[in-house]
């Protein structure tokens, strides 16, 4: 008879498969980046005390009071994160990161992070979470999201956490020269991964966009494409 050695459902395991089979898999190749994600246990920031789906590809939900937030699959959220070239110099605007998530894989690569969130119960676990991990150089902000949070910056980074239509202007001015934005745009009729990763970087007082990759996300509240009234 064959003896297997049993699978280890370890959550430090689970980490480091997510590492290896999905951001590795998917171009994430910045050690730093790749370091944050194996440093930050997941499950913490998750409802699910299922590790499988904890740390499976998938975006994941996570709700308070009514409110849900949606986090970016851990492999877009890599992928974008490592375009954004972050440093221990860099200040960051992480906007509509739920429960602190990505806040806290931020706050491993730069140098200060401002976690925005628009809900009072999602700012004060990001808050927890932080503390329980002894992340100190992280500060939480409640607003609306797409007011960004001007009295903090200017930012070096901006992440947006989920798909957005349009409503960047007061974040793209709250960008610090050379400052750059990431997000996931949809335009209309876009669907699943038909949407596009972006990144926007300020030129003086210009802004350009550059394309990274096919993304799917949840649209994030606040950046909706106003209707259309037709007469």
């Amino acid at each position: 008879m064959l003896d297997f050695a049993p699978v280890s459902t370890s959550p430090a395991d689970r980490r480091k498969t997510m590492v290896d089979c999905q951001l590795r898999t998917f171009e994430v190749t910045d050690l730093s980046v790749l370091d944050a994600f194996q440093a930050i246990p997941r499950e913490m920031f998750l409802a699910s005390t299922d590790l499988a789906v904890v740390y499976s590809d998938a975006q994941q939900t996570v709700t308070s009071d009514g409110v849900s937030r949606v986090l970016l699959a851990p492999m877009v959220l890599a992928r974008v994160i490592q375009a954004a070239d972050i440093d221990r110099g860099c200040r960051v605007l992480d906007v509509g990161g739920g429960s602190g998530y990505s806040a806290a894989i931020l706050a491993q690569l730069a140098g200060s992070v401002v976690a925005l969130e628009s809900d009072k119960t999602f700012s004060a676990a990001a808050a927890a979470n932080a503390a329980a991990l002894g992340i100190e150089s992280l500060r939480i902000v409640t607003g609306p999201l797409a007011d960004g949070a001007a009295a903090e910056g200017p930012f070096d980074v901006i992440l947006v956490n989920g798909a957005v239509e349009q409503g960047l202007e007061a974040l793209f001015a709250q960008l610090a020269p050379g400052g750059r934005l990431l997000c996931v745009m949809r335009a209309p009729g876009q669907v699943g991964r038909a949407a596009k990763a972006m990144r926007f970087d300020r030129i003086g007082s210009d802004v350009s966009s550059r394309f990274l990759f096919d993304a799917a996300a949840a649209d994030l509240e606040g950046f909706a494409r106003k209707p259309q009234f037709l007469f």
